[in-house]
């Protein structure tokens, strides 16, 4: 019977998995679970002409394998290690007194090194890809923080804007990415898995438009161009115009 009562509450522990990791300490914030990317296909007209520049050089955090932060030998942050990840490296991002850190368990965490203490921790993947969906919940792509709004992608499926304060998401879309990507205004381009350049407004997530590109590559920005390795595409409608 012991045996029995064991593997039940096994199972209990799994199911309970479906919407809320238990694992990781401090406050969550809910799943978000799309169908799919409804790409208005509308022309940004409020062109920008440079890109937001974060420099994250004279951060001096580190996070290993096992999803663990540093400062040098003095651990800030203790993640759940995982055998299901991709080979990275990532690295942790400062802003202000506080440090954030995506995890290949899929969340993205607000950490005060100062006290080791968390501040929230965010989930960035779609339901789905916990029950059977994607094999992969990394964030590997650097977190960039942007006012008072932290912006992640994910491998599950997940880019989000997230109140740098609550934790709470203000949005997600169902994008998934492992690169760099852009923000140049009010939007965001992001280069995702499935081989498509995405224009994403900073306000609420929509989708402007959507092109095909050859190379999954990080996009850099120039003045009304969003160049993908050897491509370039006019920031306006996101129409390929030349080959480099």
């Amino acid at each position: 019977m012991r045996r029995i009562y064991a593997i039940l509450c096994c199972l209990f522990v799994v199911a309970a998995c479906d919407k809320h990791d238990p694992i990781l300490p401090g406050v969550r914030t809910p799943i978000f679970d799309t169908d799919g990317v409804n790409v208005q296909n509308q022309e940004i007209m409020d062109i920008p002409q440079i890109a937001y520049t974060f420099d994250n050089t004279n951060c001096p955090y580190t996070q290993d394998s096992n999803n663990v932060v540093w400062e040098g030998t003095r651990k800030i942050f203790g993640g759940f290690p995982t055998n299901n990840t991709v080979s990275a490296n990532p690295k942790p991002v400062c802003s202000g007194k506080y440090v954030y850190a995506g995890l290949s368990t899929g969340e993205l965490v607000k950490i005060n090194p100062k006290n080791r203490q968390i501040m929230w921790i965010a989930d960035i993947y779609r339901a789905s890809n916990m029950t059977g969906g994607a094999s992969m919940v990394d964030i590997i792509a650097p977190v960039v923080p942007y006012e008072n709004s932290v912006y992640v992608a994910g491998l599950g499926d997940a880019f989000c804007r997230v109140n740098a304060t609550s934790g709470t998401k203000n949005w997600c879309v169902n994008i998934a990415s492992a690169l760099p990507f852009v923000i140049a205004g009010n939007y965001a381009f992001v280069v995702a898995t499935d081989n498509n350049l995405y224009a994403v407004s900073l306000k609420n997530g929509a989708v402007f438009w959507r092109s095909a590109t050859e190379q999954q590559v990080a996009p850099t920005y120039d003045a009304g161009h969003i160049i993908v390795g050897r491509e370039t595409f006019d920031v306006r409608d996101g129409k390929k115009i030349l080959d480099k």
